[in-house]
């Protein structure tokens, strides 16, 4: 059966929804359904179970399903442990006056480079402390960790991030090799981390509500300014009570983690079963934890990733009923009549980071939009390297500035900065790596 414009309802109601609602769960499960109703009509309750069925079986949600449960028991052992206090006090001693904390919080990023939650969340639990002392406002600190902690996932191609693309794109018939030609026209990630240096030591000025934050601490106004926050879909606070250890608690696992990723292919999963034995070794040898607190933190860090796995969950299966629909071959067809080859890579950046800002979710438009524009790219005879690049700067730009996604609540955890005022505060400096990044991508599509 030809879907035709039909096979559009179920994204539709995704992006409309979300924007109206802010609601990207309930959305998510939406449009999912209206899918499996519009691919199995009558038989579409029986067709709805087996559309879980076959997300479940798919290797590719197996590896987010444990990638997700290993980090979240991960990070919040290093928070229990008080690993992330004692690297933070030790980073202290490098850290003083106007413009190293936040140097040093750069450089952090890169360490912590394997997953955006475990970057956003030791660097800003560890660094708060620091900027407070020195008098740079929590806004500045919140802007650098929101933003360095996806960029860096992606251009440094190890991360978990990575590893989630390239499981994506090998279904496309790309290869590793083809992630790492794209690295040099991931514009925006590039543009945003030097950007972030050069605020930090001043040589790029504090415009807008990063200023207005700057003259509120010149003038005796707290560092933090409290805002209500909205609901986070990940929620992982640092203990009251915690107090801090050994910065080795958290550098040895990180050290052991990067190098088992690497003596296994940079595979992430053997990486991080690996980190969690490191911990468990130390903290139990060292009386932190008894091993009933370190199973203990080690679940309710993995509790607090199961709306993100739900949420990717339905995102998979609005996907096999996109497929199903032929929705991904009637928006190839309608946009290899209308768009030209080389406006392709910023229309793809554009069309992302729009939809990737209305639903949220990095992950989730990845597993949307992945299975569209790639096949899009070889028909219209575009480099694919580009195109996966493109769509991941359009994917971490969309994160970056929306105000409810999971990454920035957890900057708001571990800042204290609310959403709004984050988005507020990096407006001026996400919107102008967005507008050269598109004006690069029209450049790249006329000279290759």
């Amino acid at each position: 059966m030809e879907y035709g414009i039909l096979s559009c309802i179920p994204i539709t109601v995704l992006i409309a929804g979300a924007l109206l609602t802010r609601r990207i769960a309930e959305m998510m499960i939406l449009s999912s359904f209206i899918g499996a109703v519009l691919v199995h009509k009558k038989a579409f309750f029986s067709g709805y179970i087996q559309m879980m069925y076959d997300v479940l079986s798919n290797p590719s949600y197996q590896f987010i399903l444990i990638l997700l449960t290993c980090f979240g028991g991960v990070i919040q052992l290093f928070q229990n442990s008080g690993a992330l206090l004692g690297f933070g006090k030790v980073i202290s001693k490098y850290a003083e006056g106007p413009k190293k904390p936040m140097i040093v919080a750069w450089i952090m990023a890169f360490i912590m480079f394997m997953d955006d939650y475990l970057s956003t969340l030791a660097v800003s639990f560890s660094m708060r402390e620091v900027t407070d002392r020195n008098n740079i406002p929590r806004e500045h600190l919140a802007y650098q960790v929101n933003a360095m902690a996806g960029c860096l996932c992606v251009l440094i191609p190890f991360s978990s991030w990575t590893a989630f693309t390239v499981g994506l794109i090998s279904e496309q018939g790309l290869t590793y090799a083809d992630y790492v030609k794209a690295l040099p026209f991931m514009l925006y990630p590039i543009l945003t981390v030097v950007l972030c240096l050069l605020l930090g030591i001043g040589i790029i000025p504090k415009v807008g509500l990063l200023k207005q934050s700057y003259d509120r601490v010149a003038q005796g106004g707290p560092v933090s300014f409290k805002e209500k926050n909205d609901m986070a879909i990940v929620s992982m606070e640092m203990p009251k009570d915690c107090k801090a250890t050994s910065s080795l608690n958290m550098f040895v696992p990180v050290v052991a983690m990067i190098a088992v990723v690497l003596m296994f292919d940079n595979d992430l999963i053997h990486g991080l079963i690996a980190t969690i034995a490191v911990q468990a070794i130390l903290y139990l040898s060292q009386r932190i934890m008894t091993l009933s607190e370190f199973m203990s933190s080690f679940f309710e860090g993995a509790k607090s990733m199961a709306n993100m796995a739900i949420i990717v969950f339905f995102a998979f299966m609005l996907s096999a009923a996109n497929t199903e629909m032929g929705f991904f071959e009637f928006l190839i067809g309608g946009l290899v009549k209308t768009v030209s080859p080389q406006l392709l890579p910023a229309l793809i950046f554009v069309v992302v980071a729009l939809a990737t800002f209305a639903t949220a979710g990095y992950w989730v438009m990845q597993v949307i939009t992945i299975p569209i524009f790639i096949p899009l790219a070889i028909v219209m005879e575009v480099n694919p390297s580009i195109v996966v690049a493109a769509i991941i700067s359009g994917a971490v730009f969309g994160c970056n500035f929306c105000f409810y996604s999971d990454t920035l609540f957890m900057t708001c955890a571990g800042t204290g900065v609310s959403n709004l005022r984050q988005i507020k505060v990096a407006a001026p400096y996400t919107l102008s790596a967005a507008l050269l990044t598109t004006a690069g991508y029209v450049i790249i599509g006329f000279i290759f």
